[in-house]
């Protein structure tokens, strides 16, 4: 019997998700705007959030990619 791991659905704001990333405001919805980075959920009408799970993985893709170029 398989078991499919489901990842922790975390929940960030978007101050968080500026502290991870070191991005700001502007340049985080630019990014979305052109499909570069994780859309976010809306979490009210005027809340919105993003998954952790989905910026670590954002996160780790341009992480590998830098490291790819560069050698």
């Amino acid at each position: 019997m398989s078991k499919t791991i489901q990842p922790r659905l975390i929940v960030l704001r978007r101050r968080q998700v500026e502290a991870r990333t070191g991005l700001g405001r502007s340049s985080i919805y630019a990014l979305i705007a052109d499909g570069q980075f994780p859309a976010p959920i809306r979490l009210s009408a005027n809340t919105v959030g993003w998954l952790e799970h989905e910026i670590d993985g954002w996160i780790a893709e341009r992480t590998k990619a830098s490291r790819t170029v560069m050698s």
